[in-house]
């Protein structure tokens, strides 16, 4: 089966794209939806920049940190089995770019506190871990996601609905510093993404609430999230009319099943109850199986090569580091921090 097309907006204008993942682990359905197949359409028109942030996973967590670096290789190979090609995207680990931290720390007079007070995920992130307040880190996230975003000037940044106020404070700092100390900057784009519903009727698929089904899922392990699917609460019986529209076993047909023709037969018979949900869940996870089968089969090969992942990161992480240090260039030369480098700057005596 081949992926269906992104229903993100493409700007002829674009040049350069910045778009990226924590790594929490293997990715899913959502993540597939929400990113991947955009990025495989986009690395063939733009340059396209992948982040794996790692920095960014100790903003909310400091513990069990070791799981990190398993959780690096299960992205890349995702990435990899869904089509993101090492050779047209630059897969970088945020870590292996130090200059980033410089960048950020550029950016921090430019924020004041009030202002990244009102980012609203940090409340949400709060509440949810439980916290008691922010720290430092989850406080000054935004700016941080600020720098990884313009570090490589990048004028396309696609995200989800819950991340646009991270690009809007991105655009701010952009503005800023280029009325403040000259042009360097791009303010960048942010299209919305799309958004898969979760497998338990949910607004969002989320692996932390475990509504997900997982581009590594096995074929049973697929039946089996299927079949629990949510459907229509109101249908109790198969010869009840249904409802298709909002149901996720048909966003889910609708989303990756390739015979179309099936979708629409079984959509108008769910809607007269002549066709009962064993039925639909049946043939909707065949249809996710056909659909995962190469993504698994891909992602089984690029395992198999010893030392692939880590060839793929050091190769991203280099040209990703000299993006970087030219864009550092840049900024200290528009601020006058020139000092110590040469130039017009002063010179260290020998």
């Amino acid at each position: 089966m081949t992926a269906q097309k992104s229903d993100a907006p493409v700007n002829p204008k674009w040049t350069r794209m910045l778009t990226g993942d924590r790594p929490t682990g293997a990715l899913h359905l959502g993540h597939y939806v929400g990113s991947l197949k955009m990025r495989v359409e986009l690395q063939e028109k733009i340059d396209t920049f992948v982040l794996i942030a790692d920095l960014h996973v100790l903003t909310t967590r400091n513990a069990n940190l070791d799981e990190i670096g398993p959780n690096i290789r299960e992205c890349v190979l995702d990435y990899l089995a869904v089509g993101i090609d090492p050779d047209k995207s630059t897969i970088y680990l945020q870590s292996l770019v130090p200059e980033v931290l410089e960048l950020f720390w550029l950016f921090m007079p430019l924020v004041s506190v009030p202002r990244a007070q009102r980012i609203p995920t940090l409340k949400e992130q709060v509440r949810d871990l439980k916290l008691e307040t922010a720290s430092m880190a989850l406080l000054s996230y935004p700016v941080l996601q600020s720098a990884d975003i313009l570090m490589v000037r990048g004028d396309v940044v696609p995200v989800g609905k819950d991340q646009a106020s991270h690009v809007e404070l991105t655009r701010e700092i952009a503005r800023r510093f280029n009325q403040t100390y000259g042009e360097v900057f791009p303010e960048p784009e942010a299209p919305l993404t799309p958004v898969l519903i979760g497998t338990d009727g949910q607004a969002k698929a989320s692996k932390s609430i475990g509504n997900v089904i997982m581009l590594s899922d096995p074929p049973d392990v697929v039946e089996k999230k299927v079949r629990a699917m949510f459907t229509d609460p109101k249908r109790i019986r198969a010869d009840i009319p249904g409802t298709v529209e909002g149901n996720p076993v048909f966003i889910y047909h609708e989303e990756f099943n390739d015979d179309q023709d099936e979708v629409a037969g079984l959509a108008d018979r769910y809607r007269q109850g002549k066709v009962g949900d064993v039925e639909v869940k049946t043939k909707l996870a065949a249809a996710i199986n056909r659909f995962l089968d190469p993504i698994r089969d891909r992602r089984e090969k690029f395992a198999a090569k010893k030392g692939l992942v880590e060839e793929i990161i050091e190769a991203g992480s280099a040209r990703a580091r000299e993006e970087c240090h030219q864009t550092l260039e840049a900024a200290r030369e528009a601020m006058g921090l020139t000092y110590f480098r040469g130039g017009d700057g002063v010179e260290v005596s020998k």
